[in-house]
């Protein structure tokens, strides 16, 4: 009796232990699968600042280049397979609350309820990519018709330019919001310091700082091209990742100012692997 209640008792916690070990590790392979996305789409980004490349700077360019590697295929699931981890764990920090003190609070559950419908999304688009054969024409239509598709499709709707206007604007404030947290460096809060070096928290402060700061102009920026689509009501204004990192070529700064924007998606890329590695889960 004594035994068995033992054995009974310690089931939970063996539960919990597994279920925390899951959880862990859909967040961290959902963080690398960004990462690799982010990284490929700076050196995307740096290429087209200096004319080497015909590839878009967005999320299908980053897969095509994926798919162009050994084992593609193989790398593509992978990829799809880990951002799958990261809405689940999204789904999991709605449902439960976060790491931390106040991550059981209704505002970081809308957050992570809104992570989980990006992450959702990004992911199926991943898994289509992959499932359409690893080609760089099975990927789909670049970033840049489908936000012009879909601003033409919401323009159509009642209310249309107020409704496109708003979600541009949204965009905006989650730009602005990204580049003000990474600024305060609030990631520091969800670190496990006592695993990391003195130069580990230097270089991520570095990669964190840099590319969250631009990870959030490109957001605004691409929000802002929403907001001016719907004011002149020309779904052809709104640009996708691609035609939003270009327009950066197209100010007094020229390419320059484009290497500058694709360095930091770079760092923001090494910054979601040091998540992957060092974040609280």
């Amino acid at each position: 009796m004594k035994t068995g209640m033992t054995v009974g008792g310690c089931l939970p916690g063996r539960e919990k232990r597994a279920t925390g070990s899951v959880a862990e590790g859909a967040a961290r392979a959902g963080l690398a699968a960004r990462g690799v996305i982010y990284l490929l789409v700076g050196v995307l980004a740096l290429q087209v600042a200096f004319g080497g490349t015909r590839r878009q700077a967005d999320r299908g360019g980053a897969l095509a280049a994926v798919a162009d590697q050994p084992f593609g295929a193989v790398l593509l699931w992978a990829l799809g397979a880990g951002l799958v981890g990261m809405a689940l764990w999204r789904l999991s920090e709605a449902v439960s609350g976060e790491a931390g003190p106040d991550g059981r609070k209704p505002r970081k559950r809308l957050l992570a309820t809104a992570r989980f419908v990006f992450y959702s999304f990004v992911a199926y688009s991943v898994l289509a990519f992959a499932s359409d054969g690893a080609h760089p024409s099975g990927g789909g239509d670049s970033s840049d018709r489908q936000s012009r598709d879909a601003t033409a499709r919401v323009l159509e709707l009642p209310a249309g330019q107020w409704l496109t206007a708003a979600a541009g604007t949204a965009v905006v404030v989650a730009g602005v919001w990204m580049a003000t947290t990474a600024v305060r460096r609030r990631y520091r809060d969800k670190l496990r310091h006592h695993d990391m070096s003195a130069r580990a928290r230097r270089l991520v402060d570095v990669a964190g700082v840099g590319g969250g700061v631009t990870r959030g102009l490109v957001f605004a920026v691409a929000g802002g091209f929403a907001v001016r689509a719907a004011a002149a009501y020309e779904p052809d204004r709104a640009k996708g990742l691609d035609d939003t990192l270009r327009s950066f070529s197209g100010t007094p700064l020229g390419p320059w100012l484009l290497a500058c924007v694709a360095t930091g998606l770079v760092l923001f890329g090494f910054f979601s692997f040091a998540m992957a590695r060092w974040r609280r889960v």
